[in-house]
């Protein structure tokens, strides 16, 4: 009766504006009516707010004349009552004792210390700087810079061998800056857990101009060898598909008619394992078609993005070969991860299976701590051992590995353009006959 009383003589809506909500207040009400023996427990609280409420009520009504500070210096007063009550409304509320908890401390990620062995050549030669004004002038994107590759220094600076050459060839080879360059923007519509290339569901539209600028810029380095990949464009109609094969035919065409020799390489997207669209860029006129199939099957679906496969890839790779016989296929695999020698050996064998010609191992870096964290640093004496196993035993044309070896490295070009020439040479005698 008496709660009846107060709650009759209280300007209900008036009060219940104070408190924390309304619906709290009338569940509280609620809860006093039908269970008596919380007078017991909590009628300090009940009663205070309540004298709270009517004396601002009061205050409300009698002193609307006051000014603005006396009137915050009243709320403020009973805010500070309210504070020092020594239960709260939520206390009252609940049946059950309220248990404060302290937040743990934040436990710091479990990162690897990387070994004295990965150490990559600082990018401070001119080679490189001038590299890098030209792929600023035509406003192009490199995945040197954007999957923050540790050789960027060594590639675009042309290499340590320079000064020492064992022969001529290799001095061409060493001399020449060499620069991966990412069209169809700087945006992935996939995201790999491995990955630091950003990402969007909707990139900027394609730039229409890119294949003129990719082949004027190649041209003006003086490349004889040239590695073309692309970010994912699942949002467009083919995937990038015809781009792609526009700017290998723009290189083509413009160094044809400079007279120049231009070896192209395309390290490209699995287009969703859509056939027609790999066959249109494998007779593009390119001389490698690369695609990686990143880390061993029981992994990929943590590593990669969910829309890859890693027998998906394996599909993309093999059908090359059947769309353009005389192309060269390429893959990479990142070790670090937590796969095992086993694994490793058996996606050897799919990649052979598969007709694929070389293979690529490198160590996995971890970008940034949103990122897939290292499980372990392989030896190079171990990436030795994975050459030795991918050439004699294997049966691969050429492996690069190293913890450092990248897909679209360096330390495979060499050999790969005796290679591409040697298959030229071969082509032209047996039309020849």
């Amino acid at each position: 009766h008496n709660l009846d009383q107060h709650t009759s003589d209280t300007n209900l809506p008036t009060m219940a504006s104070i408190l924390p909500s309304r619906r709290a207040f009338g569940n509280l009400i609620q809860a006093c009516r039908h269970h008596p023996k919380l007078y017991d427990q909590t009628p300090k609280l009940l009663l205070s707010c309540m004298a709270g409420a009517q004396q601002a009520v009061e205050v409300t009504h009698t002193n609307n004349d006051t000014d603005a500070g006396k009137q915050i210096s009243r709320l403020e007063s009973l805010r500070s009552q309210l504070k020092q009550e020594e239960s709260s409304l939520h206390e009252f509320t609940s049946l059950e004792p309220i248990v404060k908890r302290r937040k743990a401390p934040p436990r710091a990620a479990h990162i690897l210390p990387k070994p004295k062995w990965l150490k990559a050549a600082p990018a401070t030669s001119a080679k490189y700087h001038e590299l890098r004004n030209t792929v600023r002038k035509h406003g192009l994107a490199t995945v040197c810079e954007e999957a923050k590759c540790p050789n960027i220094g060594d590639c675009w600076g042309g290499g340590h061998s320079k000064n020492n050459p064992n022969s001529a060839d290799e001095a061409e080879h060493f001399g020449t800056a060499t620069a991966t360059i990412m069209i169809m923007g700087d945006t992935c519509t996939r995201g790999c857990s491995f990955c630091a290339v950003k990402t969007s569901r909707k990139p900027p539209p394609l730039d229409l101009e890119e294949p003129r600028k990719v082949a004027e810029a190649v041209s003006e380095w003086g490349l004889d060898y040239v590695v073309l990949t692309s970010v994912d464009r699942d949002d467009l109609d083919d995937q990038g598909s015809d781009h792609f094969r526009k700017v290998v035919e723009s290189l083509k065409q413009l160094h044809n008619a400079e007279g120049k020799n231009i070896i192209v390489e395309a390290l490209t997207p699995d287009f969703c394992g859509e056939l027609d669209l790999v066959t249109n860029v494998a007779l593009s006129g390119l001389d490698v078609y690369a695609h990686n199939i990143e880390t061993v099957e029981r992994l990929t679906p943590r590593v990669r993005d969910r829309r890859a496969g890693y027998k998906q890839s394996l599909s993309v790779l093999a059908h090359v070969k059947t769309a353009n016989p005389n192309i060269l296929t390429k893959t990479s695999i990142m070790l670090g991860l937590g796969e095992t020698d086993e694994e490793i050996r058996t996606t050897m064998k799919d990649l052979r299976n598969n007709d694929v010609d070389v293979v690529t191992f490198g160590q996995y870096l971890q970008p940034s701590r949103r990122h897939l964290p290292v499980k372990e640093y392989v030896t190079p004496e171990k990436f030795e051992e994975w050459r030795v196993v991918a050439e004699e035993e294997m049966g691969f044309k050429y492996c690069a590995s190293g913890p450092l070896v990248r897909s679209s490295y360096k330390a495979g070009e060499f050999f790969l353009k005796n290679m591409v020439r040697e298959k030229e040479r071969e082509r032209m005698e047996a039309e020849a006959v």
